[in-house]
């Protein structure tokens, strides 16, 4: 019997099997108040974990290594300001917000929030952020038990070393700790600060996951990385070279020495003219490919050959657009999804102007596309 797990690693290396991985990120908060009020039988058993399995939508199981790659300890959660209009919180990545209330939905906003302060501002704090990243902590890897151990040694699905979003990147860590705008000086302004910074969360990254490789291989790490926005990254690729680059490199490496099989990098946005530096750093996979920001995994491909391997790809702007819409859209994908090295999935999670309807319709073609049943597409 084919196995999820065949499937997925016959994807990945380009080979032929009797369908492609069927895998999805996530639906908005909304949208499932959404989707819940149009067809409340339909999405009753729903389990809304997408990344490790949806049964009723025949999503491919996967399975996470719970690691906890943040801050130990958290900063306190503390609310400073509400009105009926906003709450000013500061949470537990020290990061104070300014955020609307209304539309809500179990924490999930409508809107970004306004970010007001951070907990490095200048070389004088990074120390004490510093502080909260100590690798040699056994409650990292809480999770990784002698039981769980044995079960993912004969998993039949792949295994993922940190669950989506644990392990954000370089880039991604820096503008927590200080917030875009002051990130966007700091590589000029205390470029010996930042040159620590990478080194230290390269090697938190890897002290964190040595003790839970020395046990397992497992098919994938993510670096959930958004660095990038719709005309291209934020950061130039020179700046990326100098100061990212060789600690990403390191870190690739140390993975793929310890029984990753693939690491793969996360951004939404553009992220074209940093995708070389990905690959001479070690990274096989770039996801999700958003749609809106010009990105086309075809157009990768042509670009970049078999070296990158594709995951998302999917418009989402698309799927309200009806079943016409989706067919003409999906049949674009067809050469990839046959050539391998690419999962379809929507470019981000399934945002509340995709009715139930439409989606429901969207998960049938793409099933026929897996299946190379083409014909269901015209």
């Amino acid at each position: 019997m084919v196995t999820d797990l065949d499937r997925f690693i016959a994807c990945m290396e380009y080979q032929p099997c009797d369908r492609r991985p069927n895998h999805e990120l996530a639906a908005w908060a909304q949208t499932k108040v959404r989707w819940r009020r149009e067809a409340p039988d339909a999405v009753a058993d729903l389990r809304w974990s997408w990344f490790e399995e949806e049964p009723a939508l025949q999503f491919d199981r996967r399975e996470f290594i719970a690691v906890n790659y943040g801050f130990l300890p958290e900063y306190e959660t503390e609310v400073l300001e509400v009105t009926p209009e906003y709450e000013i919180v500061r949470n537990g990545k020290g990061i104070v917000t300014k955020a609307l209330i209304e539309g809500t939905v179990d924490g999930m906003r409508l809107c970004m929030d306004e970010y007001l302060r951070f907990p490095v501002a200048t070389p004088d704090d990074w120390p004490g952020v510093k502080a909260r990243l100590v690798a040699a902590m056994p409650e990292r890897r809480a999770e990784v038990t002698p039981e769980r151990v044995a079960r993912w040694r004969a998993r039949a699905c792949p295994l993922v070393l940190g669950r989506n979003c644990a392990a954000n990147g370089f880039y991604w860590r820096a503008r927590e700790f200080m917030g875009t705008e002051n990130l966007s000086y700091a590589w000029y302004d205390y470029p010996e600060m930042m040159h620590e910074m990478m080194e230290t969360y390269a090697d938190f990254i890897i002290e964190t996951s040595r003790p839970v490789l020395e046990q397992l291989n497992v098919e994938y790490f993510t670096l959930n990385e958004d660095l990038s926005m719709k005309n291209g990254p934020l950061l130039s690729p020179a700046t990326f070279r100098a100061f990212i680059f060789p600690h990403l490199k390191r870190l690739v490496e140390f993975m793929k020495g310890h029984g990753v099989r693939y690491v793969a990098l996360d951004t939404d946005g553009n992220p074209t003219v940093l995708i070389p530096l990905f690959l001479d750093a070690g990274v096989d996979v770039l996801w999700p490919l958003e749609r809106a920001s010009d990105v086309s995994p075809l157009a990768y491909r042509r670009q970049f050959g078999r070296s990158l391997r594709m995951w998302g790809g999917v418009d989402k702007r698309v799927l309200p657009r009806g079943p016409a819409a989706i067919n003409a859209h999906l049949r674009e994908l067809i050469p990839l999804v046959e050539e391998g090295g690419f999962i379809p999935t929507v470019d981000h999670t399934v945002p509340p102007d995709v009715s139930w309807d439409d989606f429901r319709y969207y998960m049938d073609a793409k099933w026929a596309l897996l299946a190379g049943d083409y014909g269901k597409l015209e």
